[in-house]
Order: structure tokens, then sequence, then C-alpha cells
């Protein structure tokens, strides 16, 4: 019997660690050699929903990684198609990375090329958080990422500007080099458990399930330039097709 899933986007500058983070997450294991993701990795992971509860189920978590190549800007859209959440990763020692958070959203809702918000010359700046919030209406989660490179007065530092507040959203810190930082019955792992609940009760268990980018088509009066398949290529390499359903290579 085959699962339903979700999809969840994770985003953030590169260098920032959003390979190491969904590694651990997907793998439970930490990542020997990091790179520079080009174009988009995927990542599969197999969530218990309301798990030791009456309604636990099975779910199918697709996690992509999305690189943070400001050359990749214009062409990493095609991933943004048809997500049920969003991962925001910032760098706790990189100041910079955590400003820039609201650009990653920014991005996502003229993926297209095409301002939704005020007009041709707006910017992340223009952007007001209800205005997001008004057309994204999906689960949200910022990771800040290198945990163990920084101290407590830098910890309360970020907390105290953390974006997340601004957005509603739940804040963890990780060091991804630490399986320990997303142990079973650690406040990460029960932090991420409930953000994953929240996903799947956003995508199959209220009125309006519809993802993102229905929601954002119906508001801008765009067209998507994908079909249904869920079927993904890199923008920026050689187009090797996945099929992520059958996880095959075409």
């Amino acid at each position: 019997m085959s699962l339903d899933k979700v999809r969840v986007v994770f985003l953030g500058d590169t260098g920032c660690g959003k390979s190491s983070l969904v590694n651990l997450i997907a793998n439970n294991e930490v990542l020997a050699n990091s790179w520079t993701t080009v174009g988009c990795q995927i990542e599969v992971k197999l969530h218990e929903y309301k798990e030791d509860t009456s309604h636990q189920k099975q779910f199918f978590i697709e996690l992509f990684d999305v690189g943070g190549s400001i050359s990749h800007k214009i062409s990493r859209n095609i991933f943004y198609q048809q997500i049920n959440g969003i991962v925001l990763v910032h760098d706790l020692t990189n100041r910079k990375s955590q400003d820039n958070l609201k650009n990653w959203l920014f991005e996502i809702i003229n993926k297209d090329g095409k301002d939704v918000l005020k007009g041709t010359n707006a910017s992340a700046d223009d952007m007001d958080t209800e205005q997001f919030l008004g057309i994204c209406q999906i689960p949200i989660l910022v990771v800040g990422t290198k945990n163990d490179l920084i101290d407590e007065k830098q910890r309360k530092l970020s907390k105290n500007l953390a974006f997340a507040q601004e957005l509603g959203a739940e804040e963890i810190y990780i060091n991804s080099r630490e399986l320990r930082s997303i142990q079973a019955g650690s406040t990460n792992a029960v932090k991420l458990q409930k953000f994953f609940d929240k996903v799947i009760e956003r995508k199959y268990f209220t009125r309006d399930n519809s993802t993102f980018y229905d929601r954002q088509r119906k508001i801008a009066g765009l067209q998507s330039p994908l079909s249904e398949s869920n079927r993904y290529f890199s923008p920026f390499t050689s187009p090797t097709i996945v099929d992520i359903d059958n996880n095959n290579n075409i």
C-alpha cells in the first residue's frame, strides 16, 4: 500500500548547513562530507503522524534541499511547486544569513518573476509579514544551525532578533554534527515532530488543503509550468529526471 506524502522545502543561504540538517533528519546520521548543493537534493523521511495515539499513521515527507547560490536564483523556482511546508535555515555564526530569511520568503512568493505584492520594483523590504502569511498560510519552521559554535550571549541575541517571532513560527537550534541534537524526546525532536504533523494536517485534514502554489495562483492568476506529476530536475545540470514515487532514475 502506497503512503500519502507531503513536500517540505529547506531554504537558506549557501553554507548555512541545509544539507547536513536534511541528512540528519532523513537518515538520522551525521553527514561525513559537506558540499555545495547544485539544483536540489531530495531526501525522503518516513514519519509517524500523531505517534502513540489512536490517530497514528505513516506518511512520506519529501525533503527538498534547495541550493542557495545567488547565481541560481532565477532557475530554482521550479522547486517551489506544490510545497506543503517551509523550513528556513540560517547559520547562527553568520548574522547575515538570518537577516536574509525574509529574502527567501520573498523569493518564493515571486517565484515566477511576477510580483504579487506591490509592483515590479518591490523588494523583500516591502514585504509585510501579514501579507506573506495571507498568501502562504502553510507551516513554517525556522532552524538555526552550528549551535555548537556560538556562546550564550550570541544565542540570546539571535533569539531576540528571531524572524520566527514575526511569523509566529517555532525555532530550533541544532548542531548537525551531533545525533543527539534531534534525539527522541529532546525539545528539538518534539518540535520537529509537531511541525511535520502540522504540515500533514494542513494538507489532509483541513478544509483548505490547497498547497502554497495553488493559493498563489488564485491570488496572482498564475498558470503552472508543471503538471501534477512528481518529476523534478536540476536546471543547473544535465536534466536527469527523478520519479519520486518510484525512486527510479528515468
